[in-house]
């Protein structure tokens, strides 16, 4: 999973995987999801991010990493 914040154009990006987006559907106001060929989701793209998403606070739990 990637998560980008492109402050040139103020979108979150949030990419779950690595496969392909062959669709992508607004669910709301500069909200869009894109699919892969099989209908799942791979992606969330926020535009006007800052107006959305309290981008100064990022919290990440339950993940483990692993040790290489």
């Amino acid at each position: 999973m990637k998560i980008c914040y492109f402050r040139d154009t103020d979108t979150l990006s949030i990419r779950l995987n690595d496969k392909p987006s062959l669709e992508s559907e607004e669910i709301a106001d500069d909200v869009v999801i894109d699919f892969d060929t099989e209908g799942k989701v791979v992606g969330i793209e926020i535009d006007r991010a800052a107006d959305k998403v309290e981008l100064q606070h990022f919290e990440l739990s339950g993940f483990q990493i692993p040790v290489m």
